[in-house]
C-alpha cells in the first residue's frame, strides 16, 4: 500500500479525469466524470473533490497522504495564482480559483499549468521526448497549442503565453481557429479539419461524388475530425484529400517551429497519435521543403508516445513540479 501519493486533475471541456500515483507515470487509481461546462464550475469542483477522496479511500489513505495536487487545464489561466480564466472549452469557468479551492479542501499545495505545457513535460520525461534538450510538443486536438522545452526546461515566456502557435496566421482567409480566420489552428487542428471537411463535402456533392462524409452530413449529424480519419482509413477519396491538406498545413507550422526554435524533436499528440503517417507524411514533406535544411536534418517529427494516457501523466507532472 502506498503511503504518500501525487494527485493529478486533467480538466477538459468534455471530461475531467482524476488520477493518483505513488511513482509517476504509474497510476494507482483513476476516475473521470463529464465536465458539462454549461452547468458551471461549482458542480465539477465538487465532483473532483469527491473523486479524490474516493480514490484515496480505495487505497486506504487519508488526505494527509497527498504530497501535492496538480491541475492541467486549457488556457487562458493564471498558473501562479491558480485561476482558470474562461478557456474556450470551459466558457462558464470565469476566474475560478481552483488552486485556492483545492488547497483549502485538502490542506496541501496545488499547482496549475496550461495543458500544452504539461503535455510537453510529460512527453519529455516519460514519452517520445525522452533524451532531448530542445523539443516542441503540439496538442493537435480540437485546437492547436504548443509546449516548448529549451535546454531541458519548460519555456513559459514573459507572461505565460509562449507556445500559442494556433494563433499564427497561415493564410489571409480560411477556416477559423483561435478567433482568427486562416490561422494555424483553423487549418491544422481537429476543429479546423472538421470545417474543411464540411466545405470539401459540399463541393464534392456538386460534382455528384459519393463519399461517406456526405452521408454523415446529410443525416444531420455534426461532421468531426474522427469521422474524417475513419473514412480515410476506409479509402474514402474525399477524406484522404482532407487529411493530406491538413497535413500540408501542419507542415507549414512545423517549418516555422523548426526555423524559429531549431528543436531536436517535434512530438505531436491528438490527431497525430490516431492518424499517424496519413497525417504526418505530408506534414514532413512540407517541413522539409520549407524549413532550413540543416535544422530539418536534425529534427524528428513523431507522434506522442503516451497515447491516451497523456492527459493523466501531464496532470501528474504538474503535481510533481517542473
Amino acid at each position: 500500500m502506498a503511503e504518500n501519493v501525487w494527485v493529478g486533475l486533467d480538466v477538459g471541456g468534455t471530461k475531467t479525469a482524476i488520477v493518483i500515483s505513488a511513482e509517476p507515470p504509474a497510476v494507482l487509481g483513476r476516475t473521470e466524470f463529464a465536465t458539462l461546462p454549461a452547468k458551471g464550475a461549482d458542480r465539477a469542483l465538487e465532483l473532483a473533490k469527491q473523486g479524490i477522496r474516493e480514490l484515496l479511500a480505495q487505497q486506504g489513505l487519508l488526505a494527509s497522504a497527498i504530497k501535492r495536487i496538480g491541475v492541467s487545464c486549457g488556457g487562458p489561466l493564471d498558473r501562479i495564482a491558480g485561476i482558470i480564466q474562461s478557456p474556450p472549452n470551459l466558457p462558464t469557468w470565469d476566474n475560478v480559483p481552483i488552486k485556492a479551492i483545492l488547497e483549502k479542501e485538502f490542506g496541501v499545495e496545488c499547482q496549475v499549468e496550461n495543458d500544452a505545457n504539461a503535455g510537453a513535460v510529460a512527453e519529455h520525461r516519460f514519452g517520445a521526448g525522452q533524451g532531448t534538450q530542445n523539443m516542441v510538443f503540439l496538442t493537435m486536438g480540437t485546437g492547436l497549442g504548443a509546449g516548448i522545452i529549451t535546454d531541458g526546461r519548460l519555456y513559459h515566456g514573459t507572461n505565460d503565453l509562449a507556445g500559442e502557435v494556433g494563433h499564427i496566421r497561415l493564410t489571409p482567409i480560411g477556416p477559423v481557429g483561435h478567433n482568427k480566420a486562416g490561422s494555424a489552428e483553423g487549418w491544422a487542428s481537429g476543429g479546423g479539419m472538421a470545417q474543411v471537411a464540411v466545405q470539401s463535402v459540399l463541393r464534392a456533392g456538386k460534382n455528384k461524388q459519393k463519399t461517406v462524409l456526405r452521408k454523415i452530413l446529410q443525416s444531420g449529424k455534426t461532421l468531426t475530425a474522427k469521422d474524417v480519419g475513419l473514412a480515410a482509413r476506409n479509402g474514402d477519396a474525399v477524406a484522404i484529400r482532407i487529411l493530406e491538406s491538413t497535413g500540408r498545413r501542419l507542415g507549414a507550422v512545423l517549418a516555422i517551429l523548426v526555423d524559429l526554435l531549431n528543436p531536436e524533436r517535434i512530438v505531436i499528440g491528438g490527431l497525430a497519435m490516431r492518424l499517424g503517417d496519413l497525417l504526418l507524411d505530408p506534414a514532413r514533406s512540407v517541413m522539409q521543403r520549407e524549413a532550413l535544411a540543416p535544422a530539418v536534418a536534425h529534427c524528428e517529427v513523431v507522434p506522442a508516445a503516451l497515447d491516451e494516457r497523456i492527459g493523466d501523466v501531464a496532470a501528474l507532472c504538474v503535481a510533481i513540479g517542473f
